[in-house]
């Protein structure tokens, strides 16, 4: 998704999304990385020590509880609770750092 975080329709656009899409990128480009059936990362030990999940293709989304990534999205365009203003004091990773309460 390309824009402006003060476009009208931004907001609109970003909860349609989030209905049907795992990853919304905002104003950059994807890997190229396909989630389908014929994308499967193996390999030698240690990048295939599980024959039941992999990091790229159908059998890596089991590996997430929500199947949505926001990249790079304006804060003011996020669900509430992922917002840096941390509202409901929840911790969470913000650029690598674990940071709790309000502290975000």
């Amino acid at each position: 998704m390309h824009g402006e975080p003060d476009d009208p329709d931004a907001a609109e656009l970003v909860a349609a999304l989030t209905g049907r899409a795992g990853r919304i990128i905002w104003n950059g480009w994807p890997t190229g990385v396909s989630v389908t059936w014929a994308q499967h990362h193996g390999g030698p030990y240690p990048a295939a020590t599980s024959p039941l999940h992999t990091s790229v293709g159908m059998t890596a989304i089991s590996r997430f509880q929500r199947p949505v990534t926001y990249q790079d999205m304006p804060d003011s365009l996020l669900p509430a609770v992922l917002r840096r203003a941390n509202e409901r004091s929840l911790p969470a990773r913000i650029d690598g750092v674990l940071v709790t309460g309000t502290q975000a």
